[in-house]
């Protein structure tokens, strides 16, 4: 890009729709840090070969190859992807570093393949590999009970039921938001999914005793206190990231040494941003992608309580926390992705690969939980609950079907009587002004004037000699 040239924001080739997007000055500074180490990166890891092949000796111990060797191929794979891989639709802090993750949701996606075809057993097992203090049946932890938020029955300390709920969790709910938020970019849809998920809580406590908590601790401190304000911080992060001018110098460009120091604490902010304007009822495939983004995502807040059940990780676990990790960097990728492939489907013709790989793994982690533990799946869901569950989907059915369908008929049959009844009105006034006597007479006496002139002509034609 030439120095001083302006572009829309994005990728480096964005093709410019009628999107919310910002101004971009970029004044085209390409240093050693945003250049290509393909050549590089194969010289390091050939000399890392060669040195384990040559000079390190290979220990007698099946299992600690076993795992070395996975281990090994996996990194090879990672660095393959790192300077190999497609980029996506970010390049902060660097366009290497979101490769990475997209290599490591292949890598995690094949991991939850082969779980998936182990036996329930063998899969519990296997999990003592990666730590062994995993493979013990581990008892949930019930959050109902005693729901007084004052209980005079302990005087020395009435409000220690909300203390009791104060765990981890609370800053978990606000930090999980907050970047849900942003993934996101949308407060309505972030609130629809903060209620719906409650009301999932509710139906579910019967299978997951963890999902059994007080109505105060549903209502007030997950969804208003937690969930709310992480909500309102991430929009109100998603306002000043809209209005950020987005002008971008080289390091080496900047004179001051506090002006290098800002810089590189912008490094790891977005390069340009994207507003986000999901407009669901604009249009009927707007709409049911809508839906779907919904779904997903409460399917994947599923999945972090049931995959930890079935497989007996307590929530403590470091892998449950790297889980999280995971999707907080793949999450706004897929979003972003799956934004473009909805707003520009004739730009984006097909769904970009963040967003199609963490599709598959919030399938392959449902079927995980259905194969190892169908009797909690399959745990009659309560006959009252059922009823508001059928009456919400058949209120969704019956709103599609008025707003893309049977609206959108009587609007055409609207204007297809109208312009019928306005031709048969132009048809009627032709008609009445043919029937008018003025023009009528006027007629006769034009046509007998040209009788007369006529006649006229021909007597003189008869006295001609």
């Amino acid at each position: 890009m030439a120095k001083g040239e302006w572009k829309r924001s994005g990728t480096d080739d964005i093709q410019l729709t009628g999107r919310s997007e910002c101004e971009v000055f970029d004044d085209g500074t390409n240093t050693f840090f945003w250049r290509a180490h393909t050549v590089t990166v194969l010289f390091i890891l050939t000399c890392v070969l060669v040195y384990v092949t040559l000079l390190e000796e290979t220990p007698h111990d099946t299992a600690y190859n076993t795992k070395r060797g996975i281990v090994a191929s996996i990194l090879v794979f990672l660095c393959f992807g790192v300077t190999q891989a497609k980029d996506g639709p970010f390049t902060r802090p660097h366009p290497a570093y979101w490769r990475f993750w997209l290599c490591v949701s292949v890598v995690y996606e094949l991991f939850l393949i082969f779980i998936l075809f182990q036996t329930v057993h063998d899969g519990r097992q296997f999990m003592k590999y990666i730590d062994p203090k995993l493979g013990i049946p581990l008892p949930e932890r019930g959050y109902g009970g005693n729901c007084l938020i004052y209980d005079p029955g302990h005087p020395a300390d009435p409000f220690h039921n909300i203390w009791d709920k104060m765990d981890g969790f609370v800053p978990a709910h606000f930090l999980g938001w907050y970047i849900k938020t942003l993934v996101i970019r949308d407060w309505w849809m972030c609130m629809i999914i903060s209620v719906m998920f409650e009301f999932l809580e509710y139906s579910l406590e019967h299978q997951l005793p963890n999902f059994s908590e007080c109505w105060w601790d549903h209502w007030i401190m997950d969804v208003l206190v937690c969930n709310g304000l992480g909500i309102y911080c991430g929009m109100k992060t998603l306002g000043w990231l809209s209005m950020k001018p987005y002008q971008w110098q080289g390091l080496w460009n900047i004179p001051t040494y506090k002006g290098k120091i800002k810089r590189i604490a912008f490094q790891f902010t977005p390069y340009s941003w994207v507003k986000f304007e999901w407009r669901p009822a604009s249009n009927l495939r707007r709409w049911l992608a809508v839906l779907g983004i919904i779904f997903t995502f409460l399917l994947a807040e599923l999945n972090t309580f049931y995959l930890k059940f079935v497989l007996w990780m307590p929530p403590e676990h470091y892998l449950v926390l790297l889980r999280l990790i995971f999707f907080v960097n793949v999450g706004g990728v897929a979003m972003r992705e799956i934004y473009d492939f909805m707003d520009d489907p004739k730009f984006h013709k097909k769904l970009g690969q963040q967003a199609w790989i963490v599709a598959a793994i919030t399938v392959t982690e449902f079927l995980i939980v259905v194969k190892y533990d169908p009797n909690t799946i399959m745990l009659p869901i309560p006959f009252f609950i059922t009823q508001c569950w059928i009456l919400g989907i058949v209120l969704i059915l019956i709103w599609t079907l008025w707003r893309f369908f049977i609206r959108v008929w009587l609007f055409l049959n609207d204007i297809t009587l109208r312009y019928k009844e306005t031709r048969r009105r132009r048809q009627e006034g032709s008609s009445e002004r043919d029937r008018v006597p003025g023009h009528a007479d006027g007629s006769n006496l034009a046509t007998s004037g040209r009788s007369k002139l006529n006649g006229s002509m021909d007597t003189v034609r008869h006295r001609k000699p």
